[in-house]
């Protein structure tokens, strides 16, 4: 694993240092706005005073903190940039291949380096079946790692296409505490209230960095995940939204998507479908993760 030089020092030095995952740069978002995406966050890092990493897999090697260069590779158009989950981290490295970390390799590789706290858009999740009348064990690698991991996940809820209760279930299941920022719903993605609790909320950087001192004192070795909606001005409308995930099911259905290629295929039809909007929900949702995440990261490093 190579660690970027700014990050090490960062670390050495008890500094605040951010997480940041590269599948939303690699499949997420279409190119070029996923380099401007990409920038903005890494920005938004420093502008709270702290240090970026940015994680991915280069030439077989993962990377924590990528440099200009190596972002214009994750970013670039057609390139090919394999979804790496944990599990695939391992392959990809024997190899040699280029990839992008999904949040189950990011919180795993930044937990490795050391980084205590990680801004993404939205969890996996627990998702529902293509077929209606089928029972699906598809869920995300994402929560599984969230329960053996301990770094804070911040982010905007789970991903409103997966079963968000059953998700919730799940994290429940493996004892990783969920906490609404300013919120006493869980939100989802796109949308700010999924229709479901939380049972912890704070409303201050600050009480978020004392959740996560004293978890982390606390017996277990979970990670937590901070629920940060998306700001309000960049919502998508509901009715909207419930229409693409249905005509997403659909496409899901008929074309045979299964496994990791879900959440892209999902994605991508609501981007395509909504002429934009849920493009714009997605990077604002992230920003304001990332901004908040640097706070909380920025409070951890002045309590030692």
């Amino acid at each position: 694993m190579i660690v970027a030089e700014e990050v090490t020092g960062a670390l050495a030095d008890g500094g605040a240092v951010v997480a940041l995952e590269s599948t939303l740069l690699a499949h997420g978002l279409p190119a070029p706005r996923n380099r401007e995406v990409a920038g903005a966050l890494e920005d938004a890092v420093r502008a709270a005073g702290a240090v970026p990493a940015t994680i991915a897999m280069m030439d077989g090697v993962p990377v924590v903190g990528l440099n200009a260069d190596q972002l214009d590779r994750v970013c670039e158009a057609g390139a090919d940039i394999v979804k790496l989950s944990r599990r695939d981290l391992g392959p990809a490295a024997a190899l040699g291949r280029d990839g992008a970390t999904t949040v189950a390799a990011t919180a795993a590789l930044a937990h490795a380096a050391g980084i205590g706290v990680f801004a993404t858009g939205g969890l996996g999740g627990v998702h529902r079946p293509v077929h209606p009348e089928h029972v699906t064990w598809d869920v995300s690698a994402d929560l599984g790692v969230l329960a053996e991991t301990p770094v804070l996940v911040v982010c905007s809820g789970v991903k409103s296409i997966v079963d968000i209760g059953a998700t919730l279930e799940v994290l429940e299941t493996h004892s990783v505490p969920v906490i609404g920022f300013g919120t006493d719903v869980f939100p989802a993605f796109y949308l700010r209230d999924s229709g479901f609790g939380v049972p912890w909320r704070v409303d201050s950087p600050v009480e978020a960095a004392d959740v996560v001192l004293a978890h982390r004192a606390a017996p277990g070795t979970a990670g937590a995940v901070l629920a940060n909606p998306v700001p309000a001005e960049h919502e998508l409308d509901r009715e909207l939204h419930d229409r693409l995930l249905a005509e997403g099911q659909e496409l899901l259905r008929r074309k045979g998507i299964q496994g990791k290629d879900v959440t892209p295929a999902l994605l991508e039809h609501f981007h395509e479908a909504s002429g934009g909007a849920s493009l714009d929900t997605n990077a604002e949702l992230v920003l304001a993760n990332t901004r908040l995440a640097a706070e909380i990261a920025v409070a951890l490093a002045t309590r030692g």
